[in-house]
């Protein structure tokens, strides 16, 4: 299972590295979009729970770092009232196959 990180900068200007054990965020955030506040918490609370459980699907377990991850971003998004979150950098990309015809069911605010 492929591990990513997605680097974001908060509505204050911080910029901190974020990890997943899964490709799974590049369905649900898009490198260089901004979100706001709320929807970037729910989108990336929704990947990191899929991500979580595609790790308990192979190896019988949690990923509890995708849950500290999660309660990472909840704690830091308690800090604002509002404002986007903008999403700088996702590494790895994408795969070419599958960049080509991405399998999203969510549309992302650009």
């Amino acid at each position: 299972m492929p591990e990513m990180t997605f680097s974001v900068r908060w509505p204050d200007g911080t910029e901190v590295a974020c990890y997943s054990p899964s490709l799974v965020m590049h369905d649900f955030l898009d490198e260089g979009a901004d979100y706001p506040l709320q929807e970037f918490v729910e989108r990336s609370s929704a990947a990191l729970d899929l991500a979580s459980d595609r790790v308990r699907a192979t190896f019988g377990f949690v990923c509890t770092s995708a849950l500290q991850q999660k309660s990472e971003i909840h704690e830091k998004a308690a800090d604002f009232d509002g404002g986007d979150v903008r999403i700088l950098r996702m590494a790895p990309p994408l795969p070419v196959d599958q960049a080509a015809f991405p399998a999203r069911s969510t549309g992302a605010s650009a």
